[in-house]
């Protein structure tokens, strides 16, 4: 009987062992495969690092000084280092207030949108709902025509009455058409059959999708519920438009008027002020970007693991 040891082919013969093979176990690999193996290393490597480099230049800078800045026309680590732009910019009483309203806008603003997109989604999955195919055309047709700004901001304030409240941030935006449309495909390629057997056990339409659906729909949720997320947490645009108080302001913008008062001119802020000290433009613009993007970074790594699998399922389903 033949058998193979330690890279050898050997056999048994009259109590015998003889070498029948001296060949090498494992797989030869290729001149070409080697240096096709060395390029794709180097073009991910390459990747990584223009990735990764602007991050750490944008987080570093904002601790230099502002004549370090001035003087030095790119670098990475700063001789000097200091936190004169993080303490102008967590100086203003405003900060905190305005970080606890931008994390109301985010998470509610998100639960919202999850809960329009799964609602709508889960009914279009189903190929016997009547009037299916023209609510599909409608909101394929939103996909690429909209009113724009001045009707939208017209229907807002005036039809609607929202102006000045925070609906006038979620509801407008509470569902996106193209979202919709790749959980729709990721309901569709839910075996048909775990939402009879739901069924025969007395489960209904509502049941079905809570016990059943949304459990096994993890890894689509967190994806946009991170992409949602995201979105509610940069905006600052609309509430710009729309808020009249300055206590209902989101971090995005009272960032943006900390950089506004950062790059007024010296001259005009004395006459206001005598005892006004120019604070560091530059390092303040980089401090800004650490602080509007640091928050919602952290929540990437517990979301990290559905995010790859949440986008590629629902796009390939037909």
């Amino acid at each position: 009987m033949a058998k193979k040891r330690q890279g050898a082919f050997t056999a048994q013969i009259n109590g015998k062992t003889v070498v029948i093979s001296n060949a090498p176990v494992g797989v030869y690999r290729t001149v070409g495969s080697v240096i096709f193996d060395c390029i794709n290393y180097a073009v991910i490597t390459l990747a990584a690092i223009t990735t990764v480099l602007p991050i750490l230049y944008i987080i570093f800078n904002s601790f230099a000084t502002e004549f370090e800045l001035q003087t030095r026309s790119m670098f990475l680590i700063p001789h000097t280092w200091s936190t004169d732009a993080y303490i102008y910019i967590f100086a203003s009483n405003k900060l905190i207030r305005a970080f606890g309203n931008s994390v109301f806008i985010t998470v509610c603003g998100t639960l919202i949108n999850l809960f329009c997109t799964v609602t709508m989604a889960y009914p279009l999955s189903k190929k016997y709902l009547k009037m299916r195919k023209p609510i599909l055309n409608i909101v394929i047709f939103s996909m690429f025509f909209s009113g724009g700004m001045i009707p939208g901001y017209i229907v807002v304030s005036s039809w609607l009455g929202m102006s000045g409240t925070y609906w006038a941030l979620l509801i407008p935006g509470a569902i996106s058409a193209y979202n919709m449309m790749i959980v729709k495909n990721f309901f569709q390629g839910i075996p048909q059959e775990l939402e009879e057997s739901a069924n025969l056990d007395g489960c209904n339409d509502l049941m079905t999708l809570v016990r059943i659906v949304l459990p096994l729909s993890l890894p689509v949720l967190a994806t946009f519920g991170l992409f949602y997320a995201v979105g509610h947490w940069n905006s600052y645009f609309s509430a710009m438009i729309y808020l009249t108080d300055d206590k209902m302001y989101p971090l995005q913008l009272i960032l943006r008027q900390i950089i506004i008062t950062a790059e007024a001119s010296a001259s005009d802020m004395t006459l206001m002020d005598p005892d006004f000290v120019e604070p560091p433009k530059e390092s303040i613009k980089m401090a800004v970007i650490v602080v509007a993007t640091v928050p919602i970074m952290c929540v990437y790594p517990f979301l990290q693991k559905y995010f790859v699998k949440g986008v590629m399922v629902g796009a390939l389903k037909g």
